[in-house]
């Protein structure tokens, strides 16, 4: 990414935010990092998304959001729809799709209006319709679609005011933190700070034609 010097981590004490913020720092960036652990960052409620993120000064050539939940309120990736309950499915839209989108609507000021900037959500694979051939997780898989709709859609109307804007949803692969160590399977699991690492190598290659695309770790794009 052409010119980075400042970025905004959202989920910053977590197990890809944290590593995010110290590969940024080792590229020379300045970093702002916000959690919830840190700065009492609630991505659910909007008043405390609209006042933290409303408290700083753009602009910010990188946003970035690495929250995102497996397990919500105990509510476990369903295997079979026999086991889906409105409060799981709730639970996980609050956390997935909703926290991510109140982010990006109070985050749209700090773009530049006139340079390169992205805004980036960190995904999942299994939010892909078209790449689903195992079924389950239906909470989970519906709620990381609904966040690349989304983003999607935010893509088009940031092209109209910020043309020079990028925004994209990013899969980081199955990483070793805590979110992932029941679950995590036959998977191959990466550390925190290699997934970081190629993110951040993705977000440095995005160009305008990859505005409003579903990206994996190694910039290849995954189908809706």
């Amino acid at each position: 990414m052409p010119g980075m010097e400042r970025a905004l981590v959202i989920g910053s004490s977590g197990g890809i935010g944290s590593a995010l913020v110290a590969a940024l720092r080792e590229r020379r960036v300045d970093v702002v990092g916000l959690s919830r652990r840190d700065d009492g960052l609630e991505i659910t409620d909007e008043s405390s998304v609209a006042q933290l993120l409303g408290a700083l000064d753009p602009p910010f050539d990188l946003v970035i959001t690495a929250t995102g939940a497996l397990v919500v309120d105990g509510a476990e990736p369903e295997k079979a729809l026999r086991e889906i309950t409105a409060e799981g499915l709730l639970g996980q839209f609050r956390v997935n799709t909703l926290g991510p989108a109140l982010v990006l609507k109070h985050a749209v000021r700090l773009l530049p209006r006139n340079q390169h900037s992205v805004f980036a959500a960190l995904s999942a694979r299994v939010g892909s319709i078209g790449d689903n051939r195992l079924g389950g997780w239906h909470s989970y898989r519906a709620s990381k679609s609904a966040l690349n709709q989304l983003v999607h859609g935010a893509s088009i109307e940031l092209a109209r005011t910020h043309k020079h804007a990028i925004a994209v949803c990013l899969h980081p692969g199955t990483v070793a933190t805590p979110f992932t160590a029941d679950y995590a399977g036959h998977h191959r699991t990466v550390t925190p700070e290699e997934a970081a690492g190629k993110l951040l190598n993705v977000v440095e290659s995005l160009e305008p034609s990859d505005n409003g695309g579903f990206f994996d770790y190694a910039g290849r794009r995954i189908p809706w």
